[in-house]
């Protein structure tokens, strides 16, 4: 629809991560430092944070993009709740290891020796464990175990935990005091400023041939900052029902109006307040190599409020995605009612 109108290539604002637009933000920027000197450790554990749509993913897997294949494998673990049973199972099947069927004591020697025989040819192993916060305490630990495995004095196993915000809490509960002191490096994503944020929109635009069209005065940025948050994903949302309003209503040029009233389109779409459905991020913890992170603390949530905090912020993950695309095709359905029989003007 609007790509044609503005002349791109393609959608600028998708919400699925792809490396082809990846914007290197000063929050970006200084993640991915702290990565690459966790990586140059070769062991032990990286812990990056951030808010839902921050771009935590991102900034590993474009870092993980540019190291040699030949020399590095890498597996995904996207946890739901697991058990520390499962957790090595799927640990183990992630490396191409089958575990089913075994017993724990022996998944555990076929994961360390396939780890072993990697090591033996050259090659790194590095784990990706994403939602980190929905880890229950003995799968955490499971994964500390893990960080035992050794070649001599080779770690065979490390392990990158991304999660949100709440799973820094979760870290400094005294039953993590060991894996604490396994963390070389850990770092927040926190949001971007309104600078970072025009970057950030101009930069998507021109990798679809974007040449000022539509306008976007500098004032337009900072609606779009003010009503996401500074949160990635919330902005794409914005702008590409931004770009939508300005292909219905043929607009060569954007306003801030425009982008405060798509804000609470989609704010009302998602049963929200905006104050709710765009809540500014938590301060950016600061970034330093370990011990990154302080010594035994007491939880500052209960159990059963990490566990509301958990299911409320996957519900808003999925309530804001299914219903923005639900208010998107009611937009566009009405329109075609308006124009029925009329063909489209371009300018």
């Amino acid at each position: 629809m609007y790509t044609a109108y503005y002349g791109f290539t393609g959608k600028p604002f998708q919400l699925n991560p792809d490396p082809r637009f990846f914007y290197a933000s000063r929050e970006h920027k200084r993640a991915m430092a702290f990565v690459e000197y966790g990586l140059h450790q070769g062991e032990g554990f990286i812990v990056i944070t951030g808010e839902i749509g921050a771009g935590k993913t991102t900034v590993v897997r474009n870092l993980l993009g540019g190291l040699d294949p030949d020399r590095v494998t890498a597996a995904n673990l996207v946890t739901t709740q697991l058990e520390a049973d499962d957790t090595l199972r799927l640990v183990a099947a992630a490396f191409g290891v089958n575990a089913r069927g075994l017993s724990k004591a022996d998944a555990l020697l076929a994961l360390e020796a396939s780890l072993a025989t990697q090591a033996r040819d050259g090659r790194r192993c590095l784990l990706v464990v994403d939602e980190a916060q929905n880890l229950a305490p003995r799968a955490v630990e499971e994964l500390r175990m893990l960080s035992n495995f050794q070649l001599g004095t080779h770690a065979l196993l490390q392990t990158f935990l991304v999660g949100q915000p709440e799973f820094r809490n979760i870290l400094r509960s005294p039953e993590f005091n060991q894996l604490r002191q396994r963390v070389i490096a850990a770092c927040h994503i926190g949001a971007l400023d309104v600078e970072d944020t025009r970057h950030y929109v101009e930069h998507r635009l021109r990798r679809v041939g974007w040449t000022d069209n539509p306008a976007i005065p500098p004032e337009v940025y900072g609606a779009v900052h003010a009503s996401s948050g500074g949160i990635p994903r919330r902005i794409n949302l914005i702008i590409d029902r931004m770009l939508l309003a300005g292909y219905l209503g043929e607009l060569r040029a954007f306003t801030p109006e425009l982008a405060r009233e798509v804000a609470d389109e989609i704010a009302a779409e998602t049963l929200s307040t905006p104050a709710e459905g765009v809540p500014h991020p938590l301060p950016a913890a600061r970034s330093v190599p370990s011990p990154a992170l302080p010594g035994a603390m007491a939880l500052t949530l209960s159990a059963v409020e990490d566990d509301i905090q958990q299911i409320k912020a996957s519900l808003d993950r999925v309530e804001s995605e299914n219903r923005s695309a639900l208010g998107t095709f009611r937009q566009f359905l009405d329109w075609l009612r308006a124009d029925e029989g009329q063909p489209k003007k371009r300018a």
